[in-house]
Order: structure tokens, then sequence, then C-alpha cells
């Protein structure tokens, strides 16, 4: 498989970025040497080691085996990191550090945007939404004309936007995400997005709102770590627990065909869609048109397909533990490995713990349709695309799709009541309901925030805990804009860099670590600690980041410390 091509240096344009400039984009770490240092991290190489005083090698795996019996990964949604987390003290490039040539925005031509364009369709999810006495509707456009820069988001008079006031969804999609990131220049956020200035929009009082915040502070915030996968929800939850793309074999003559990518060129490994005739070509006259692009032109699942068995987006009224196949969105059952897997065939218990997973099921009724459930996401559920865990296998799949229950109590929250008990496999991912997970668009940052602070409260006071380690990350940036080159590794990413926090007895407490990660570093060190064959997907790409001269990803285990 083809990896993205690195940027090249343009010097007649005066508004091009400079080469120092364009080397955030890690990809060009090859033309820097074997074991040069990345320049987009200041003095940092890649998976720097840890302080002298901690454990290396062999006596950290031991280090490991014998204090780390519990993994629980919670997985959030769609907020990059500069959106939550652009001055966090300690990070390696602020963004109040930033100079416009690390920020500025260009048109869908090149050319530096003189302003930002218009937020498409408003800022805010459609309705009025009532925080502290003041109405938030969308029909008012509170900031226009921005300078063309990043920008906190502001109320109607000019105050700090609310993390409790929901804004509307942007594009966060495989494509255009690599349009947007345009080889590390980060500069194509506003052109290829479907909601105008907003991608460039931060929560400014996050230091003074945001409750992980203060975990942060507390723990170890990850500074360096990209999502798995360029685009959405979809691919980035496949990523976490396989390292893989899910494929559709004979794609161009099976029932999905209508949702083959349309691309720029003839290579079906190509980075950039194709737009529509009727596309407009300045970022200033409106959001871009494409055509479907959930498969590749050789067959890869990259944007949002349905799974194959129920729950799903429709019901197969003959077999109702099924999909209905023959739907173009519905892929097909995946057979490649995944965590689980690997973690089965060492004896090791798991489990995923699906929020509203079991009230889904039981308020499905044939003459209502698909149920009104919390926001329930089918496409959050990345199991449930696997044959290993079908309906044919009522036993592996009761005993690893798991019901995370409801809301914030353990009466009806399942995954807190086992947490509680002391009850949690060694492995386990837990995944928010859709209102409770900061979801742009159906949800805001404050309810997902307060969820998942109390998420970590609860397993701070498990008999578990002194022997686990807690991962907190989102699946993708979803669509906010970033400005950090993510580092190339092969062709499905990484992408963005999004937030992600280390929570443990054994966390190097109160720190940020600028070690270079991206999601699939969770299964890296799932398959540490637990002394697991490693995945196909994980040795793709660290083989494509050795042979160009790079350090792979991060396992995690520069966010630990054990005295012994």
């Amino acid at each position: 498989m083809s990896d993205p091509i690195p940027p090249k240096d343009v010097p007649s344009n005066p508004d091009q970025p400079t080469a120092t400039t364009r080397r955030r984009f890690l990809g060009g770490v090859a033309a820097l040497g074997v074991g040069a240092t990345l320049s987009a991290y200041g003095s940092t190489t890649a998976n720097a080691p840890a302080p002298a005083h901690s454990l290396t090698g062999a006596a950290l795996d031991q280090a490991l085996r014998n204090n780390v019996k519990n993994i629980v990964v919670i997985f959030a949604e769609n907020r990059s990191f500069n959106n939550l987390f652009a001055n966090f003290p300690g990070v390696e490039k602020p963004l109040s550090s930033l100079k416009p040539e690390d920020y500025q925005q260009r048109d869908r031509d090149g050319r530096l945007l003189t302003t930002l364009p218009p937020v498409w369709g408003g800022v805010l999810q459609l309705g009025p939404q009532v925080v502290d006495g003041v109405t938030y509707a969308n029909e008012t456009q509170f900031q226009h004309n921005l300078p063309n820069a990043p920008f906190a988001l502001k109320g109607p008079s000019g105050e700090d936007l609310p993390l409790s006031v929901a804004t509307r969804d942007l594009w966060h999609v495989f494509y255009q995400n690599q349009m947007q990131i345009n080889g590390g220049r980060n500069d194509g956020f506003v052109a290829w997005a479907d909601s105008g200035a907003l991608p460039m929009g931060y929560y400014a009082q996050s230091k003074y709102s945001l409750r992980l915040w203060d975990v942060a502070r507390e723990f170890v915030l990850c500074d360096n770590f990209f999502q798995g996968a360029f685009g959405g929800s979809f691919l980035n939850h496949q990523y976490l627990i396989s390292a893989q793309v899910p494929f559709y074999p004979d794609a161009t003559n099976s029932a999905a065909k209508s949702q083959i990518a349309t691309l720029e060129g003839s290579d079906p490994k190509g980075t950039r869609l194709k737009p529509l005739e009727t596309s407009p070509t300045s970022a200033m006259d409106g959001p871009p048109q494409f055509g479907p692009s959930a498969l590749t032109p050789d067959g890869y699942a990259v944007n949002t397909m349905a799974p194959p068995y129920w729950p799903s987006s429709s019901r197969d009224p003959k077999r109702p533990d099924y999909a209905q196949a023959e739907q173009p969105n519905v892929l097909v059952p995946q057979t490649h490995e995944h965590i689980g897997d690997k973690l089965s065939a060492k004896g090791l218990d798991w489990a995923w713990y699906g929020g509203a997973w079991q009230a889904t099921i039981d308020a499905f009724k044939e003459s209502d349709g698909i149920p009104k459930i919390p926001n329930f996401q089918y496409h959050h559920q990345p199991f449930n695309y696997f044959e290993t865990l079908s309906p044919k296998r009522p036993a592996d799949r009761a005993k690893h799709l798991r019901d995370g229950g409801l809301g914030d109590e353990s009466s009806t929250n399942k995954f807190f009541a086992d947490a509680e008990a002391g009850k949690l496999p060694p492995v386990c991912f837990y995944k928010p309901q859709g209102n409770l997970n900061m979801h742009a668009g159906y949800t805001d940052v404050a309810s997902g925030d307060r969820h998942i602070d109390r998420a970590i409260k609860v397993l701070r006071e498990s008999p578990q805990w002194q022997n686990m380690v807690v991962i907190v990350t989102v699946d993708e940036n979803g669509g906010w804009w970033d400005h950090v080159a993510p580092p190339q590794g092969d062709r499905w990413g990484p992408g963005s860099r999004i937030p992600a926090l280390v929570v443990s007895p054994f966390a190097r407490k109160g720190t940020v670590d600028h070690t270079v990660y991206d999601t699939a570093s969770i299964l890296r060190l799932i398959t540490r600690v637990f002394q697991l064959e490693t995945l196909d997907g994980i040795k793709a790409r660290d083989d494509a980041m050795i042979a160009r001269g790079q350090q792979p990803m991060g396992d995690l285990t520069n966010a630990l410390k054990f005295t012994g």
C-alpha cells in the first residue's frame, strides 16, 4: 500500500509555508536521516526515552506484568486537542505561542484567505438552548467577519460559549481529513469543511470549566496523541480494536457499489476526493460538494457503514438479529483479527461496554422502526462488525459485548456497577451513550465531561484500582482544527491530534507526556502488558515508519512510572 506523499518546496510563492514549517509533517523525517530529531516536536524525538530513574526493557516488562491487572479504555467523541486543551500548561507548542504561518487557512485554490468564511448553517445545534437565562438560538450568528486565525467560541453577548451548549456538527471524514491536514500544514480545515469558520473555534474557558482539565493536571496528559486513522468515528472505532481498515470484497459488483468514492486521478489509493461540478470554487461561497465516499475504489470501508448484526441501521424482518444484508450502507461481516481475538487466545477475559446497548435492543418494536434511545450510535460498536462475535456465537457475543447500561447511577449503569463490585475483566472498553460522549451536533461538552469525570471517580474507588491503568481519549477530532502535524504512518493515518489522558496509580502524575502516540498505542500497551501476539495492523504501521527512518509509535509506557 502506498504512503502519503510528503509536501514539496514551492519557493516561488511567498504565501507558501517555509521548509521549516513543512517539516512539521513528520513524513519528511526520512530526509533528516535515521534517528533524527523530529522538528515538529521541538527537541523531542518520537518516543523519547523515559527519565533515567524509570525502569526500561525487561525490568519494565516485569513491572507491567506484576502491577497492571486491568486496562480500561474510555472512548469519547470528536474533539481535537486544540478544541479543549489548546493552552494547557506544559504542552510543547500551546496555541498562544503560534505565529500566523502556523494557523492561517487557505482557500481551495491554495491562496491565503483574507478572513474566515461565515459559519455555514450557524454555530449551534438546531433549536434554542437556554443556559443561565441566556437563550442561544441557531438563527443568531454570534461571530462573523473573523480574521484568519483560531478564535474562542463566544455567545451572543461576547461571553465564552458555555460547555453546556451544543454546537452544530462538523465534517469528519476520511478524504476530507487528509485534504484538511494538507501534507502537515493543517491549513485546509476551512476550505474542505461544511461549516465555514467553525473548525477554528476552541473553548477558551476549559481551564476553568472542564473537569477533565483538572484530571489532566493530576495525572498525565498526552500532547502528541493522534487519531489512528484519517476521518471519522466509524473508522477510528475499527482502528481502536484492530489497527486495520474493514474490507468489502468485490465491492464494485456488490450492493454497496454506489458507496465507492470518486477520486482526483486514477490511483485507487489516492488521498483527494473529487468535488462535484456544482461545488463552489471558494470557501467564501459555501461548503464544497462531494459524492459518496464510504468505500475506497479498491474496496476498503473508510466512512460510516452499518454493522451486519443488530443493532444496526436496518433490521432483517426474517432474521431479527441481523441487518438487511443487501442494503448499500451495510458492511459485510469482518474476519480479520481484533484485540479481543488475541486476548481470548491467551485465555484472558475482555469486554466492550456499550452505553444503551441493551436498551436499544429491548426498545425495538416492528411498528416503531429504529428506537430513539439516548442517541445510541450503531457505528460506535466496532466488535458488532465481526464474524467471531456474530449471533451464530451467542455465548461469545453475550460474554464480550456487554450492556453499559444507562446514565450515571450504578443502579442503571452496568459498567459503573461492575467497577464498584471489582468485576471488570482484565481489558475493557467503555463507550458512553450518545448524549454523554461529547459529540458536537447531538450533545454538548459538559454532559460528557461530567459523565467521564464521574466514571474516573468510580474507577478510583474500585477494589481493582490499585492495579489499573485507565486511558481516556476520543475517537477523532470531529472536524475541529489542530496545528500539530500528524506523523506520517501508512495509507490510513494517523490523522489529527486528539486529547488523551492516562489515569493510574502508576501514572507520572502532574506531567505532560510528549511521546508520539496514536490510537493503536492503546493496543500496543495491552499487547505488552498481557504478552499477546502483535496485530497485523500494528506491524504494518510500525514497519512503514521504520522503513522511513522513523521510530514507531509509543505504547504509553512513557506515561507510567514504577519504583521497582
